[in-house]
């Protein structure tokens, strides 16, 4: 069966795609460390990419040798032809020598974050994943002397204001951009080839030895960050970017039994309006959806258009937390009960009847808000926490 649903739409070609933020972060840092090794300027440095696999070479615009032992190297960004925000992003990376670990095993790489670099709230800890991490580790470690460990301190310059226009602050990251990412090129969430690859990564579980009939769609690189540490196992996440609906139905098709949709409530309030692709160029109408089931819930008059007013989903359902804390609670029960209620709807049409979706809400502040009658006890199933 065709997973393609009629009618669902179909994004153009957006041509070839460019590099994530960590790989420029690593092309920065491999040229202050050669600066540091008093190595010739080379504006190509050939890095080991990991995902996929293989050297490539990657532009660096400038390195030098700075006061006080440090070096400094500078890159920007390139997305190719993707839609990203991290286009002409320049990245700074200050290096300078420290004394490695003498402990076997120990990292001798120590990564701060400068400015316009995102941390964990409450914390100066930079928020880098752990493909970040290793690619900094493969295309660096080589490089050091016998003993000695390398201090990375990684600038944004206009990191602080590019992350006004992420979803960072919903999953606590603050003050810039996060360094996150689990591969080398760009996948734009309305790319095709983003479905694609998902559509061949549950295949490729669904055929492995001990399948369980469980996954954990998550939506953007900060849900894949967020879910092990809500307890959900790392084994069963899958990024599912904006193309929902097809992925619902190829799951389904995967044998797939049980299902959890993991994400920021302002993103997941689409699938109760029955918007199963979900990027903001294609379609929207959450303000109208989040009025409707309020009105449901009781919700009238001037509160009602205030909420239909607010600027974002968030906003709306802070601001009536203000107001009207139990109302909110209800309107968010019944958000997360009507997703549930569309996904059933939406595989049924495409024949589609064995699976169980489940949806679990976070808020800005990086907690749960809101779990459906499927979602709720999934996730304590699969091991998240209530």
């Amino acid at each position: 069966m065709d997973v393609s649903a009629p009618n669902e739409p179909v994004a153009p070609d957006p041509g070839p795609a460019g590099f994530t933020l960590p790989v420029w972060v690593a092309a920065a840092a491999r040229a202050a460390l050669g600066a540091l090794l008093g190595h010739p300027f080379n504006p190509q440095r050939q890095l080991e990419l990991l995902e996929p696999p293989g050297m490539r070479p990657v532009a660096v615009r400038a390195a030098a040798l700075l006061v006080d032992g440090w070096a400094l190297g500078e890159a920007v960004c390139d997305p190719g032809d993707r839609l990203d925000l991290t286009r002409g992003l320049v990245v700074w990376v200050l290096a300078c020598w420290h004394e490695s670990p003498a402990a076997d095993g120990a990292d001798p790489l120590l990564i701060e974050a400068g400015e316009g670099v995102g941390v964990r709230a409450g914390s100066a800890d930079a928020c880098v994943s752990d493909y970040a991490r290793r690619l900094l580790r493969a295309n660096l470690r080589p490089l050091l002397p016998p003993g000695r460990g390398l201090r990375l301190k990684v600038v944004l310059p206009a990191g602080r204001v590019l992350a006004e226009r992420t979803s960072n602050a919903a999953f606590g990251v603050v003050d810039g951009l996060a360094l996150i990412g689990t591969r080398a090129e760009v996948q734009a969430g309305a790319d095709p080839d983003q479905l694609g690859s998902a559509r061949d990564e549950l295949a490729a579980r669904a055929a492995a030895p001990g399948f369980g009939g469980d996954l954990v769609l998550v939506i953007g690189e900060n849900g894949l960050d967020l879910a092990p540490r809500c307890g959900l196992p790392p084994a069963l996440l899958l990024k599912a970017g904006n193309w929902l609906g097809p992925l619902l139905v190829a799951a389904a098709q995967q044998r797939v039994q049980r299902l959890l949709l993991f994400g920021v409530q302002g993103k997941l309030v689409k699938l109760a309006g029955g918007i199963f692709h979900t990027h903001h160029h294609l379609a929207d109408g959450r303000a109208e959806v989040l009025t409707a089931l309020a009105a449901l819930e009781g919700l009238a008059g001037s509160a009602l258009a205030d909420l239909y007013a607010a600027p974002t989903t968030e906003a709306a359902l802070a601001g009536l937390d203000a107001t009207d804390p139990e109302l909110a609670e209800r309107l968010r029960r019944r958000l997360a009960v009507t997703i549930e209620d569309r996904c059933r709807d939406y595989l049924a049409r495409h024949g589609e009847t064995g699976t169980a979706v489940g949806a679990v809400l976070f808020d800005r502040s990086r907690r749960i808000r809101a779990a459906g009658p499927i979602g709720g006890p999934l996730l304590e199933t699969l091991g998240g926490a209530p």
